[in-house]
């Protein structure tokens, strides 16, 4: 056995996290796993490689989700950064909400909410995307599920994007953002079932916990995920939807020719442009992948945007094709930690693009704002310049 090959990528360097792309390409051709020497991990790269750690949790660890011991530590107890026991019990009461029944009540009101949204904007006939619908909508729609008011509603976008921030190494942008993810921390750890809407998601956390179902104290924990894990990267995968039709139109158009191509859509959006850039895993043992040995204790960086446009999986991996369907892409994860909030994630972006291929012919778009991000890959920033109605 020998020790993968190495690499002197910076994985968490500006320009690596505002395209990691063509570092994707490089470290997948490496092999499927690299040891990155400056961050001191190994880099998961091919899409087999990659869904195999996901799905062997025993090997493979969620205790160390973030690439910095002081995230990791701060997420001990919660869903996100537990294995099996204690992460089935605590996710259960997580999902029972988010189930496709749960969810079912809420997809009317999501549909006319997106509708409503996407007219006043072709209305306007231009608009800022990422305030104006990617940010607006997903702040609304989980405001309104938890029951969250006051204060609480007008902190979520820094709290959840410094809640994302964090999980990386121990560098500026980390550092930067512990304090504004400590206040969601510390609003969490207090919360009660009183500051939270009457019949709202969050209140119903509350009766779980006070029936007994879940452990005393976390609540609030279970709470901390919905915004900590949820928001961030369902508003950096609007903003991604707006981005990829206004640079292919013919897409849109294929949507508008045939509506049930809506999630086929949104599964090629996910696969094309990973909201997450490094996730982690610590492993338990050593562990073989490919005649290589990745050793007992060593922390993982999973590049679920590599695996995404890995050849030996997708044909013309780096072309954005609605009707692929990868319904198998990476982006939500898979096994046991697969994506909790995704059915609610794609009854949002479903309802975006039905809106938006329902009432547009053509965005006219202008250049995107990307700035660093430890976790996200996100647009700042993307002005709709002209709207050309459907």
């Amino acid at each position: 056995m020998t020790p993968p090959p190495a690499s002197d990528v910076d994985l968490f360097a500006d320009d690596v996290l505002v395209d990691p792309y063509p570092v994707y390409a490089e470290l997948r051709e490496l092999g499927p796993v690299v040891h990155l020497r400056k961050n001191d991990v190994y880099a998961l790269t091919r899409y087999d490689v990659i869904r195999g750690a996901l799905a062997d949790w025993e090997s493979f660890s969620s205790t160390s989700i973030a690439f910095n011991p002081m995230a990791n530590e701060a997420l001990t107890g919660t869903s996100l950064a537990s294995d099996p026991p204690v992460h089935t019990q605590l996710r259960a009461t997580l999902t029972e909400n988010l189930s496709p029944r749960a969810l079912r009540g809420l997809k009317g009101q999501i549909e006319a909410k997106a509708d409503a949204l996407v007219a006043e904007l072709v209305e306007k006939g231009s608009f800022e995307a990422i305030d104006a619908l990617a940010r607006a909508f997903p702040l609304e729609v989980v405001a309104d599920l938890i029951g969250f008011k006051g204060h609480v509603r007008d902190n979520m976008l820094r709290w959840g994007q410094a809640a994302m921030q964090v999980l990386g190494p121990m560098n500026q942008r980390t550092a930067e953002n512990f304090p504004i993810a400590g206040e969601l921390y510390a609003w969490c750890s207090q919360v009660k079932a009183t500051d939270l809407v009457e019949g709202s998601v969050g209140r119903g956390i509350f009766d779980a916990e006070a029936r007994g179902t879940i452990p005393p104290d976390t609540a609030g924990h279970i709470i901390h995920q919905y915004l900590g894990a949820g928001v961030d990267t369902t508003m950096a995968a609007i903003g991604n939807v707006v981005a990829l039709f206004g640079s292919h139109p013919d897409q849109l158009d294929l949507i508008r020719e045939d509506p049930s191509r809506v999630p086929a859509a949104f599964n090629e959006v996910l696969r094309f442009w990973a909201p997450i850039h490094a996730w982690g895993r610590r492993v338990t043992k050593d562990v073989d992948i490919d005649r290589t040995v990745v050793p007992a204790g060593a922390q993982v960086a999973i590049l679920l945007g590599a695996g995404n446009r890995d050849p030996r999986h997708y044909e013309n991996p780096d072309a954005f094709l609605v009707e692929r369907n990868p319904v198998d892409h990476l982006s939500f994860g898979y096994g046991p930690h697969g994506c909790a909030g995704q059915g609610l994630a794609r009854l949002e972006a479903h309802a975006v693009i039905e809106a938006l291929s329902r009432r547009v012919k053509r965005l006219v778009v202008g250049p995107e704002v990307r700035v660093p991000s430890n976790t996200t890959r996100s647009i700042e920033e993307l002005p709709v310049l002209e709207v050309i109605p459907a």
